[in-house]
Parts: structure tokens; sequence; C-alpha cells
């Protein structure tokens, strides 16, 4: 069992920056892929980031390419997003979400090819 907890979300303005990170515990957290989900009320969660086990792979949204960074820190259990040039359509509950991976170098966008779901944090971003 993975227990996940985001923090960094806030209330930032547009053009500004923020990071968001995700503690895991429980078992190895190398052995597991993660990503970044998020979603606003009424809509359905949608795909951010993901990384794979080692960090060396990484895939986006084309909403967020560009402008937002996926890492992970194997040794504190932690994976991060850092989040630029943020938009008011950025404002949304972002979710931070691992999936065990038996294949070291793959990533994963599907949201329900994901085990264990955090909390989530809220970030929201005036004009």
């Amino acid at each position: 069992q993975v227990q996940l907890v985001e923090s960094g979300g806030g209330l930032v303005q547009a053009g500004d920056s923020l990071k968001l990170s995700c503690v895991a515990s429980g078992p190895p957290f190398s052995l597991y892929a993660m990503a970044w989900f998020r979603q606003t009320p009424g809509q359905e969660r949608e795909f951010v980031a993901t990384i794979n086990r080692s960090g060396g792979s990484t895939d986006y949204a084309d909403s967020v390419k560009g402008r937002f960074t996926i890492s992970r820190d194997n040794a504190k259990n932690t994976v991060y997003l850092q989040m630029n040039s943020l938009k008011p359509e950025d404002t949304a509950v972002y979710y931070c979400a691992a999936k065990r991976a038996w294949n070291s170098g793959a990533v994963y966008r599907k949201e329900d090819e994901y085990d264990y779901w955090g909390q989530g944090t809220q970030v929201t971003v005036s004009s």
C-alpha cells in the first residue's frame, strides 16, 4: 500500500511559478512510475505529466508541454511538478498518482493505469 501526500498548491497570478511536491510512503518508491493529473469541478480528471521509475523518461500533456516539468528524487521518495508561466486555465486540483511498473522504462498517461492516488492540492491562477 502506497500513501501519497501532495503539497505546494496555492493562489498565484498568471505568469507566476509554483512547485508541487508529492511524498510517498510504503513500498520502495523506485518501483513506481509516477504522474500528475488535475481536475476542475464538473470535469473529468486529466493527465498532466508522467515520469518513469528512474526519472529518465517523461511525457506531458500538450497543454503544459514547455511550461511544466516533472521530476523525482528516489532518495527522498518524492515526485515534483514545477509549473512555470501559469495560466488561469491551469486552475485545478492537482493529484499525484503511483503505478507499480514492471517495465522500468515505461511511462503511463491513462488514469485507470494508476493504483494509488493522493488527496490533491488546489492550484488557483488569477488573471
